[in-house]
């Protein structure tokens, strides 16, 4: 069991740090590589924009990777989305700057970016089922949520490595600095998919993989006989990936264009990446034990009434003002990633559990984290840089979230194989 949650682990870390060293680079580097004819909040607008696109791209992963996945076994899906996520990343190090080649770099920054969300969309969903189709009972939250813990450590490794190539002259940091931790993904994938091939298939998999076959198309299964607990799945996921736009992207970009030192900055998002890693192993255990709808209430109430404080915090433009904002509210996330995990895979049973929990989190992050930098910049500059309109909005969201949170039902006592 421990070699099985260590490969979750692992897998997700270093998906997540291809797929979040973009996020940190889109706030970053991007605008000024990319979109350098553009003025500063239209460059950032388009950045986020190209990020937005890589987390469309992941319910398509998620579709794709959950077909075969439901259909020939959650270990293929995992080893297929890692190789295809270490190629999309270190091509994009690779990539030429639009002063070289104009407008073409943008495009391939687009497809290079989908195919990155395609790959993480198959990602998340085999590694917390391999996880939790392995775990007794009493502990399925705890083992799902090793997937989940990939998003904070991917996080931490992708902003320690832009961090330390910030201490790089301007200059250089902006010609070839910042492709070094895009460019290690090679490296990374490799000792990732060592591990990962060692791991044995889920064992309820292997009990139901007649059945599985003898089934129609999965996704069609999902949206025909599923379409409620795919919708409130959803729903409640978006509450923590707005938190993640709102804190590790959006707000980066901000105290960045306001004066605050980006390597300072960039050491705060490390420390609240920790933070995050930290209550989601704690919302974990309490899960099993209380059940998955009390602690994923208490997270959106917690990031409810800490969303005006948030911001505030941000537009101090401060590093001690972001430190205070962005720790505590990926602190807040980490509460309600610990559950969901468990919560979303004991929605669906196991012949469709693949593709039914990764479009529920996947469409998530599509929605919530994709376009939250879009919109957070879109509200800030119609409210003449207020964030009144912005907290409001995101308050208004994060209600919405938990009334599917309240809707939905509670899993934690429930056989994962008599699950219909």
């Amino acid at each position: 069991m421990r070699s099985i949650l260590a490969s979750s682990f692992m897998g997700g870390a270093i998906e997540f740090y291809d797929f979040l060293l973009y996020a940190t680079a889109s706030a970053l580097v991007f605008p000024r590589v990319f979109f350098n004819d553009l003025t500063p909040g239209v460059a950032a607008f388009a950045s986020f924009g190209t990020l937005a696109a890589g987390y469309v791209a992941r319910p398509l992963g998620g579709a794709i990777f959950g077909h075969f996945g439901d259909r020939i076994g959650r270990k293929c899906a995992l080893v297929t989305s890692m190789m295809i996520m270490g190629i999309a990343t270190t091509l994009i190090g690779l990539l030429p700057a639009t002063s070289q080649i104009g407008g073409a770099a943008v495009v391939l920054l687009i497809v290079l970016r989908i195919l990155q969300g395609i790959a993480v969309g198959g990602e998340w969903g085999g590694a917390m089922l391999i996880a939790i189709e392995h775990a007794p009972g009493g502990k399925r939250g705890f083992a799902a949520s090793f997937a989940s813990l990939g998003a904070p450590a991917g996080s931490i490794l992708a902003t320690g490595a832009l961090s330390a190539a910030t201490l790089l002259p301007d200059e250089q940091f902006l010609s070839w600095g910042w492709r070094i931790p895009f460019l290690l993904s090679i490296v990374l994938v490799s000792i990732g998919l060592f591990v990962r091939l060692k791991v044995a298939e889920s064992p309820l998999f292997k009990r139901f993989e007649e059945e599985a076959e003898r089934r129609r198309i999965p996704v069609v299964d999902v949206f025909t006989r599923y379409s409620k607990r795919l919708l409130l799945g959803t729903v409640v996921g978006i509450s923590q990936l707005t938190i993640s736009g709102m804190a590790s992207v959006w707000a980066v970009n901000y105290v960045v264009e306001h004066g605050v030192d980006r390597t300072s900055v960039l050491n705060m998002k490390t420390c609240a990446a920790a933070a995050m890693l930290v209550t989601t192993l704690i919302s974990a255990r309490i899960c099993d034990r209380l059940g998955r709808r009390p602690v994923l209430i208490a997270g959106i109430v917690a990031a409810m009434l800490f969303a005006y404080p948030m911001l505030l915090l941000v537009q101090q433009a401060t590093v001690v003002g972001f430190a205070v904002a962005v720790i505590v509210g990926q602190g807040i996330q980490g509460i309600i990633i610990g559950p969901l995990a468990a919560f979303l895979a004991e929605l669906f049973p196991t012949s469709i559990r693949f593709t039914g929990s990764s479009l529920c989190f996947q469409g998530a992050s599509a929605l919530g984290a994709g376009f939250t930098p879009m919109a957070a910049a879109a509200l800030v500059s119609t409210a003449g840089g207020g964030f009144v309109l912005l907290g409001g909005v995101w308050i208004g969201v994060l209600a919405v979230c938990l009334l599917a949170a309240v809707i939905a039902t509670e899993g934690r006592r429930k056989d994962l194989t008599a699950i219909a």
